[in-house]
């Protein structure tokens, strides 16, 4: 972690008795004070509707630690080490609507501005709920916390889901707005923050040989992939008014898309790198409903075993209505209309109860046209070259190539030469939290997402998601059950995904499947 002047400052984390405070957000911060990437006059307010006493949360919040923080040296948990970063929490307990309760918090902010010296500087989490966004950014406005009164400077992380569709996105957007200035607002995406995906940057615009090859002149076609082995567990509820495609296309999956095919930034600052990101969205071909059957496939996944224990079907988990067409899976051939792009199409998909837990970028480069003949034999075509980009798990890179094997004929094997970061670098690697919550402290907003960026995703999305709708309305009205496609647990999904590429005289990189196109 480089050292950097890092001003003084205090966190308040709404949601702090939940899931991604004690898993992911404590521990993340943890990290950073014990590698002194924050300075040690760091305070940390918890809020949440919990009553708690300060000491109580800071019990819970050392348990949280022993579980999910980890040690440099990889030792185990320094328990001492943990109490003395825990004695910088403090606790409130309060509703999100609560006027009294925002004003009792701007009070205890006012008072550990004073008695701990952070200048005033007040990053707010919100870790809680999208239902809750609006109320919290609202009542923070009213309790006079939009704004330092201490002469610092105040800023809003905000975790996704930003909206649940363009017209939801756009008003929450004009809600923030209302309140704080775009500078002041960091739209958290947690994909942002790993190396690989940062990585992306540094390989196509720092290295003479694959700068000039990035284009529709040598790439036959991109695939990107997200991908769980598990289902969705318990949270019916939730996921079925949500489904793949919100859940993880129009948020990490666009955002590794256009990095991948942005143009490059006129410098280095944020607003010229989101300018390029915005840009290559807006590219992204909004796709009309005669051509959702054509360019996507949905399907939900069937009971059955992975890695020997049982899985629920979809259709038959809790809170999840019997007729639900709600996808665990969503494959889309993405066309982008600019001078890089045209003509290459950029297959994403992602599910839930699939073969593997992946997430990769796969280059896939067009075939040679020279034909290599043996002697009379049959022409052997080489395949395909393919740049791999392993963003979890193993993150690193691999390229393949062929290479003639030992011999008197000329035979080409697949071979490959690959990089991974535990092997090149060795040590243990930042978490995404810990990089982006550093970022945000020191107001470089570039691996955040901008308000744009957020509508123009939407909009591409929305417009598939209408596609299904009504393709759904039209089975309903001719007395059809629309039911989606079915895929095995443990499978890559239904077989019309497959198909999807085959038109394209195309297929999957599945990690099993490495040959030829």
């Amino acid at each position: 972690m480089p050292r950097k002047s890092i001003p003084s400052v205090l966190i308040v984390i709404f949601g702090a008795s939940g899931d991604l405070a004690r898993r992911k957000l404590l521990p993340a911060l943890y990290h950073l004070w014990r590698e002194e990437a924050l300075p040690r006059s760091l305070r940390i307010l918890g809020y949440a509707r919990t009553e708690y006493s300060d000491v109580v949360y800071r019990e819970e919040a050392l348990k949280s630690l022993m579980e999910h923080a980890t040690e440099a040296s990889g030792e185990k948990p320094d328990k001492a080490n943990f109490r003395r970063f825990v004695a910088q929490i403090d606790y409130q307990a309060g509703a999100y609507d609560d006027e009294a309760a925002f004003a009792a918090l701007a009070k205890r902010v006012a008072d550990i501005d004073a008695e701990h010296n952070t200048a005033g500087n007040h990053l707010f989490y919100l870790a809680t709920p999208p239902n809750v966004f609006m109320s919290i950014t609202e009542k923070l406005a009213q309790a006079g916390l939009a704004e330092s009164a201490a002469g610092g400077w105040t800023r809003l992380i905000i975790e996704k889901p930003f909206g649940h569709d363009l017209e939801s996105a756009r008003a929450l957007n004009q809600h923030l707005h209302n309140f704080f200035a775009e500078d002041q607002v960091f739209r958290i995406d947690h994909y942002l923050g790993k190396e690989t995906v940062q990585n992306i940057f540094v390989l196509r615009f720092g290295n003479g040989i694959f700068e000039p090859i990035w284009n529709r002149n040598y790439v036959d076609h991109v695939q990107i992939t997200v991908a769980e082995t598990l289902g969705i567990g318990e949270r019916g509820g939730y996921y079925d008014r949500s489904g793949a495609l919100r859940d993880m296309v129009q948020n990490h999956m666009m955002q590794v898309m256009a990095l991948t095919a942005m143009e490059p930034p006129v410098g280095m600052d944020a607003k010229s790198i989101r300018d390029q990101k915005v840009n290559l969205l807006r590219s992204v071909q909004r796709i009309a409903p005669e051509d959702v059957d054509r360019l996507s496939v949905r399907g939900q996944y069937t009971g059955g075993t992975i890695d020997g224990k049982k899985i629920k079907g979809y259709l038959k988990t809790p809170e999840v209505e019997a007729d639900s067409t709600t996808e665990t899976f969503v494959a889309w051939r993405v066309g982008i209309d600019n001078w890089r792009w045209q003509g290459v199409p950029f297959y994403l998909r992602t599910g839930k109860a699939l073969a593997n837990k992946l997430t990769e970028v796969n280059i896939v480069f067009r075939k040679p046209p020279l034909m290599l003949v043996d002697e009379g034999a049959n022409p052997l075509q080489l395949p395909n070259n393919v740049l791999k980009l392993r963003i979890q798990p193993d993150e690193g890179i691999t390229l393949t190539f062929d290479a003639k094997k030992p011999g008197p004929l000329v035979e080409a094997e697949r071979v490959s030469m690959d990089f991974s970061y535990v092997k090149a670098f060795g040590a243990q690697r930042a978490e995404a939290y810990e990089r982006l919550i550093l970022d945000a402290i020191l107001g470089d907003s570039t691996l955040f997402i901008r308000h744009d960026e957020v509508e123009v995703a939407w909009d591409r999305v929305t417009a598939l998601l209408d596609g299904w709708e009504a393709a759904d309305q039209q089975a309903r009205k001719e007395g059809n059950a629309e039911h989606l496609p079915q895929y095995k647990p443990g499978s890559w999904g239904p077989a019309a995904a497959d198909d999807l590429l085959k038109r394209d005289g195309r297929y999957w990189r599945n990690n099993d499947n490495l040959g030829g196109a």
